[in-house]
């Protein structure tokens, strides 16, 4: 506890006070490097899948046509109303 009245002297006829008040934080989490580390590469590993299913959730289907394109040319405009 660092809390309390310090005394500082320089020789032997020079001497200065200092009352040190100290604060704990009550809801605090100490945090090492390894917890920090692990944290980040988490956040990137989810980054990554989320970007991955997205990717797969949009589709890129290369080799399929429209169906509603080839329902259009199907019927030419003017046979329409024959």
């Amino acid at each position: 506890d660092p809390r309390g009245l310090y005394t500082c002297r320089v020789g032997e006829t020079t001497e200065e006070k200092l009352q040190v008040h100290y604060r704990m934080c009550q809801n605090c989490i100490e945090v090492d490097a390894a917890t920090i580390s692990g944290i980040v590469i988490a956040d990137v590993v989810a980054t990554v899948l989320l970007a991955v299913a997205v990717y797969c959730v949009t589709g890129h289907d290369r080799g399929h046509t429209s169906r509603a394109s080839d329902r259009q040319n199907l019927i030419a405009n003017d046979q329409l109303y024959q």
